[in-house]
Order: structure tokens, then C-alpha cells, then sequence
């Protein structure tokens, strides 16, 4: 009753302040709607209730998701346990996943450090008068109001690529050192391969594969781009297991086939394609991709998981999963991160995993120890 009190008397104070974040007011109308079922006035639950479910189909909408959907629930807990500042960021996370992938995709853009520098190509975006913006990140750029990019001359002759910002990390995050020997086992069309080879200086072996051989042209047409002659490209299947390949790799990158939801903005059929049981079905694939070319890994050797989803099926669950079954792997420390999509990125999940050297097991008055 006390709860009611406050709610009704608070009503249209909140539904002002907070008439900019719809999805607040979504679950401020929830809550009301079962204050009203506890007392028996279904008349008014149901009004309420149809006033919250009319706002989040209008705010969230077919593109809604696994991300957006949980920060609802969780903003709901909080709100049952009168945590409203929790709650209230809660909202607002949903809001921008969901307004977020619904924006026009801006062009990024990566300097190929074997050709040139930022400054130079900054120099030669300046002559041409197209509009920049630096980012925090390294070698990456965003371009404004560019038509045609792939026709200027700088891109044909490899000064730059065109990559996604958060793409670009799943490499920068593994890490690849000049005279590695890296597996790339999902790699078309390439822009991650070339990636590391530029950080590796063009000086080792990357193996890149991907089950389509005109996929694997793609990778070999960016590379020549770009003056990489460092990547051996395969048509093969990372889903099949290859005993021939085990322990041969120092640092293996697994993009995994995924459903997309972090790419939305970009390929805005996702929307209406996915389905739920899409999401058991790709995941199968991505475990199995893991699992096999976990093994293809050196001891003390590193191997990074990425998809461009932003579902925790995809990614959190996925490492979990594998984590338990294989104690000789870890995460490495700040390198399990999830990307939002914003005005400049794509939504994108990375983790790092460290083959350990030895697995130990000690045991001492029935308690044992790993080391």
C-alpha cells in the first residue's frame, strides 16, 4: 500500500522528468500494473500494463535484443528493491544499444604503417579536403561525408583499408609479433588478417583460412593491396578437427561465424532474418571452432575469440563453457571486453585466452591443488 502511495503520488512528476527515456516510464507503468493486480483492480493493471508494453515496442522494437532486453530486467530488479539509480542507468544502456544500432554507420578507416604514417595520410586527407576525426585508438581514423572512398588513389595503392574500429581490435588485443607463425582460422575478407601482418611488420606467417576458395581470393587481393606477402591462404574448414595441426600455432585469431546483432546498423536486414533458434545453431558452430583450434595452439601461446554479436550466448557463455573443460586455459587480465555500437563502432565482443604451460595436480589430504 505504501508503495502504491508513493508511486501515484510521484506519477506525473516522473512521467515529466523522465518523458525523454520511454523505456524508464515502460517499467515505471510495469511496476504500477502489478501494484494494481495485488489489489485486485485488473481494470487499471491491465491499462498500465498496456501503456508499458505500447512504449517498448515503440523504443526498442523489432531490433531489440539479448543486451538491450536484460538491462530491462535487471533495471525491473532494481526498482523492486527501490534502487532507482542503478535502474535508471540500466534504461538508459537499452535505450543506447537500441537507438545506437539504428544509426548510419560512419566510414573508419586503418593506415597501413608498412606504406606510410598518420601524419603523411592526414597531409594527403587535408589536400583533398575530406573531413577527419582522430580516435583514441592507433592507426585508425574516421572519415566525414566521403563518397567513393575505394576509388582514391591513396586506397589503391594501399595506404590505407577500410575496417571497423572495434574489428581492428580483435587483432591489436592478440598481439602478434614479427616472426610468429599466427592462425587467422576465420579470416575472410581479410581485414584482420592484413591487420596483423601490419603489426608484425610483414615479417613471420599467418595462415589464413575460410571454407569458400572466392572468399580466400578476397583475403589475397587485400593483402596484395597493402604489400603483405607474408599470408598463406587455405580453403579449409575450422569446424573439422586436424590432429596434423596441434600445438603448431604461437597465437591463433577465431572471428567466429556469429548472428551479427553488433552490425545491425550496417546490415539492417539482421533485424527481421534472426530468429530464436538461430541462436543455438551458431553457437553449436562456434564451440566447435574453439574447441578444435584451442588444440592447434602452442603452450604459453595466446588465441583471442571475438564475434561482432553482443549476445551473451555468443561470447560470455561460449568462454565459460570452454573454460571449464580446458583448466589449461585463463583469460588474460582486461582483455575480455564488450563493445556497445555507437556513432563510431560496431558492437563487438573480444577475449584473449593464455595456454598455460602445465597443469599440475597435487594431491594432499584429499584437497588438490592445480598449479
Amino acid at each position: 500500500d505504501d508503495a502504491m502511495f508513493y508511486m501515484m503520488k510521484f506519477k506525473e512528476r516522473f512521467e515529466k522528468e523522465y518523458s525523454n527515456h520511454e523505456a524508464y516510464l515502460a517499467t515505471f507503468y510495469s511496476n504500477l500494473a502489478i501494484a494494481y493486480a495485488d489489489k485486485d483492480d485488473f481494470q487499471q493493471a491491465l491499462a498500465y500494463d498496456q501503456k508499458a508494453y505500447d512504449i517498448r515496442k515503440r523504443v526498442l522494437g523489432t531490433y531489440s535484443k539479448d543486451m538491450a532486453i536484460t538491462y530491462i530486467s535487471l533495471a525491473e530488479d532494481y526498482l523492486q528493491f527501490n534502487r532507482n539509480d542503478e535502474a535508471k542507468e540500466c534504461i538508459i544502456k537499452a535505450e543506447e544499444i537500441c537507438k545506437n544500432s539504428n544509426l548510419k554507420s560512419k566510414i573508419a578507416i586503418r593506415i597501413n604503417t608498412l606504406k606510410t604514417t598518420e601524419n603523411e595520410l592526414i597531409k594527403v586527407l587535408e589536400e583533398k579536403k575530406i573531413i577527419y576525426n582522430k580516435t583514441e585508438y592507433d592507426n585508425f581514423l574516421i572519415l566525414e561525408k566521403v563518397k567513393n572512398i575505394e576509388n582514391m588513389q591513396e586506397f589503391k595503392e594501399g595506404y590505407f583499408t577500410i575496417q571497423d574500429i572495434s574489428a581492428g581490435q580483435t587483432a591489436k588485443i592478440l598481439n602478434p609479433q614479427p616472426g610468429e607463425n599466427v592462425l587467422d582460422a576465420c579470416s575472410a575478407p581479410g581485414g584482420k588478417t592484413t591487420y596483423m601482418a601490419e603489426l608484425m611488420k610483414n615479417n613471420g606467417k599467418i595462415e589464413a583460412w575460410d571454407i569458400h576458395e572466392h572468399r580466400t581470393k578476397l583475403v589475397e587481393k587485400n593483402a596484395k593491396r597493402l604489400g603483405i606477402n607474408i599470408i598463406d591462404t587455405k580453403v579449409k574448414d575450422a569446424t573439422v578437427y586436424d590432429e596434423n595441426l596441434n600445438e603448431k600455432y604461437d597465437k591463433i585469431l577465431l572471428d567466429v561465424p556469429c548472428l551479427g546483432i553488433g552490425v545491425i546498423k550496417r546490415k539492417p536486414d539482421i533485424k527481421w532474418q534472426r530468429k530464436k533458434e538461430d541462436v543455438e545453431e551458431i553457437t553449436k558452430i562456434q564451440k566447435q571452432i574453439l574447441n578444435n583450434c584451442s588444440k592447434y595452439l602452442k603452450k604459453g601461446g595466446n588465441i583471442v575469440y571475438s564475434t561482432c554479436s553482443i549476445l551473451c550466448a555468443e561470447n560470455e557463455k561460449i568462454i565459460q563453457g570452454f573454460l571449464e573443460k580446458n583448466e589449461n586455459f585463463e583469460i588474460v587480465e582486461n582483455t575480455e571486453i564488450c563493445i556497445f555500437p555507437d556513432m563510431e563502432k560496431d558492437g563487438f565482443f573480444i577475449c584473449k585466452m593464455h595456454k598455460k604451460w602445465l597443469i599440475l595436480q597435487v594431491c594432499y589430504k584429499h584437497i588438490t591443488f592445480i598449479l
